[in-house]
């Protein structure tokens, strides 16, 4: 989860605005996230309440729905608990030639160093990949369904996220939140204890995304139906490899849904980005067909439960799945003018 601040300077021209208004319109206006009351029966309502500002570490219980990924042992990409037997990630996350036996869904982690009596590591019955992954177009369709061999615990610190219907949209401008224990920037790996990261993302327009993010080799526009962008130009805030497949939540209707998950962005180096997210909300009718296609195992075939472990800084992030890595159509000077026609206005 990166995080680089843009610098600082004085007063800008008008003129100057007026041209920045040109190529960045539709400015982030991130607003305040409010909490959600204290239930634990429901998706999309942790027991932490009060609100969280600008810190980099996520509080405890804050987003229980939080999954790690493991391949193999290793941390690879962030996941989301949307049901006790159910959990969702990207499918650029996954190889084809990979079973799922392969893999490991850790729950209930909020330093992946130090595992608590909450936290659970859960073996994946199914994979659903979608079969259109990266066919139409660069990260088309990047999503995966992981069906566990046995339900969740559901506790304080393990608890699901809604899913949005096909309808449900986000304003542009909203706040949402993404998560992940991925990259600080390129080089840097998170610190010991490898505390779940936040960081609070503003929507963007699609257009507008377009406009900041272009693909090198085809010249496509990069942000397509099935996708929706966020970011936080002014603080410098994006994910970064090993965040993939990482939640985007929204606080909507006085609950917390999963409107993202974490695809690709541009390097996260200063300067920052938008970060672009598998749009959730445009694969509702796929989930209820896989869903409803598998239903629960029989409990004799899980293999043993095995202890949640605790991983170390020489966890590998897997080379295989880094972000996208985009060209930034602005300089940081352009950013800066950015900023300073919205103090000026």
């Amino acid at each position: 989860m990166a995080s680089a601040r843009v610098p600082g300077s004085g007063a800008g021209w008008r003129g100057a605005c007026a041209l920045t208004g040109a190529l960045l319109w539709g400015h982030l206006q991130l607003l305040c996230a409010q909490s959600p009351t204290n239930t634990t029966s429901v998706c999309g309502q942790p027991g932490v309440t009060g609100k969280i500002y600008h810190g980099e570490d996520a509080p405890d219980e804050r987003w229980p729905w939080q999954a790690s990924l493991l391949f193999r042992g290793q941390h690879i990409c962030g996941a989301s608990l949307f049901d006790a037997q159910w959990v969702i990630s990207a499918a650029h996350c996954f190889q084809r030639s990979h079973q799922a036996e392969d893999y490991r869904v850790l729950l209930g982690y909020h330093k992946l160093e130090k595992p608590t009596e909450h936290s659970m590591m859960m073996t994946v019955y199914r994979l659903f990949v979608h079969n259109d992954f990266n066919k139409k177009y660069f990260m088309s369709r990047d999503i995966t369904l992981l069906q566990l061999h046995r339900p969740a615990k559901f506790t304080s610190h393990v608890l699901p996220v809604c899913l949005p219907g096909a309808n449900m949209t986000v304003p542009a401008h909203s706040s949402c939140w993404a998560t992940g224990w991925g990259m600080i920037t390129e080089d840097t790996v998170l610190h010991s204890p490898r505390q779940l990261q936040q960081a609070e993302l503003g929507i963007m327009n699609n257009d507008a995304c377009n406009m900041l993010l272009a693909d090198p080799n085809s010249g496509q526009r990069p942000v397509q139906e099935d996708m929706i962008c966020a970011g936080d130009l002014m603080k410098g805030k994006s994910v970064c490899r090993g965040d993939s497949g990482g939640p985007l939540v929204c606080f909507l209707n006085n609950t917390w849904f999963l409107m993202g998950l974490s695809s690709f962005s541009a390097p996260c180096n200063d300067p920052v980005g938008p970060s672009v997210f598998s749009k959730v909300s445009y694969f509702a009718n796929w989930i209820r067909e896989k869903q409803s296609s598998s239903p629960s195992p029989d409990p004799s075939i899980a293999p043993p439960e095995e202890p949640p472990p605790a991983l170390g800084n020489s966890v590998s992030l897997g080379t295989a799945h880094k972000h996208r890595t985009c060209v930034i159509l602005v300089s940081s000077q352009t950013f800066l003018l950015w900023w300073l026609c919205l103090r000026i206005l």
